[in-house]
């Protein structure tokens, strides 16, 4: 059985053989222990990959400017401050300050042209399960663009310019999910962190009105493809899971840990794949070594 096949059985809850495998790690996990990380890699391979973001013969998947100590500014327009090498930086200055700087803002379309030859063929010749090179993140998005002080502002007072931008985003990700869900990856990956550590940043209703309708629309294209959908989201979101369940998110990325193991398994058992995620809040950092073997078992049962 293939890593491909493998992920497969497991989304569709077909008595996996094993749990597949897939290590998170940033830059500076490998600045700083290299000899460590490789030797986990070889170890326990990976069984999900992405696929590269291809634009003509560059590889766009990442940039390494992006983890680097200082100024970053992304195809958007969004100012990165970092303060180390090896993470990613957060956004002080909006992009749109005012209103009046909505005139300005384009939207980076030429990453909708994607070399569909070459990414193709990188599938082809994967035997794990591919994810699109692309996350499609409408809230997080507005947060770059906005801040989040602002963005919070923005939904409480509702101006019309507001709808507009969130238009304007969600018709730029409605063509990104569109050009890579044509392509042979095996699934589209959506990314917004949606949760302090004990509640979701906005209210239930208000997620559901504005943010939910959104991501139906690209779930449905991944539908119309044969896609499964990845979804990251960070912090606790355990009133809105079965949201994510309704619209047919298929695999689940979340702080497991904040919400109640116990919790998730007895509403979600059979509904939705939790994809990873072992306690690095608390348990990774601070924890003995039978900590984490602990842990890991806890979320294996």
């Amino acid at each position: 059985m293939t890593s491909r096949e493998l992920v497969r059985k497991t989304l569709e809850f077909d008595k996996p053989k094993r749990i597949p495998r897939q290590l998170w790690f940033l830059p500076w996990a490998k600045e700083n222990y290299p000899d460590q990380l490789q030797a986990i890699q070889k170890k326990f391979p990976d069984d999900i990959v992405t696929a590269p973001r291809m634009i003509g013969n560059r590889d766009l998947t990442d940039f390494p400017e992006r983890y680097q100590k200082g100024v970053f500014v992304d195809e958007w327009g969004c100012r990165f401050e970092n303060v180390q090498s090896g993470t990613i930086g957060i956004v002080h200055k909006s992009r749109i300050e005012t209103w009046r700087d909505l005139e300005t803002l384009k939207t980076p379309d030429e990453y909708l042209d994607l070399n569909t030859e070459e990414i193709n063929r990188f599938c082809r010749n994967e035997k794990r399960f591919v994810l699109a090179g692309t996350w499609i993140r409408p809230f997080e998005r507005l947060q770059f663009l906005r801040t989040t002080i602002k963005l919070l502002i923005d939904l409480v007072e509702q101006p019309p310019e507001f709808f507009e931008l969130i238009r304007r985003l969600h018709e730029f990700y409605i063509k990104e999910a569109e050009v890579w869900a044509r392509t042979d990856v095996d699934a589209l990956t959506i990314m917004d962190d949606w949760g302090t550590q004990k509640e979701l940043i906005i209210s239930p209703w208000l997620w559901r009105a504005l943010f939910k309708p959104l991501y139906q629309d690209y779930i449905k294209i991944a539908r119309h493809y044969k896609k499964y959908v990845f979804f990251h989201s960070d912090g606790y979101i355990l009133d809105i899971i079965p949201e994510f369940i309704e619209t047919g998110v298929n695999a689940l990325n979340a702080q497991i840990f904040c919400m109640g193991l116990e919790s998730l398994g007895e509403k979600f058992n059979g509904k939705i794949t939790f994809w990873g995620e072992i306690d690095r809040q608390q348990i990774l950092p601070y924890g003995s070594l039978a900590d984490v073997q602990r842990a890991v078992k806890d979320v294996y049962k």
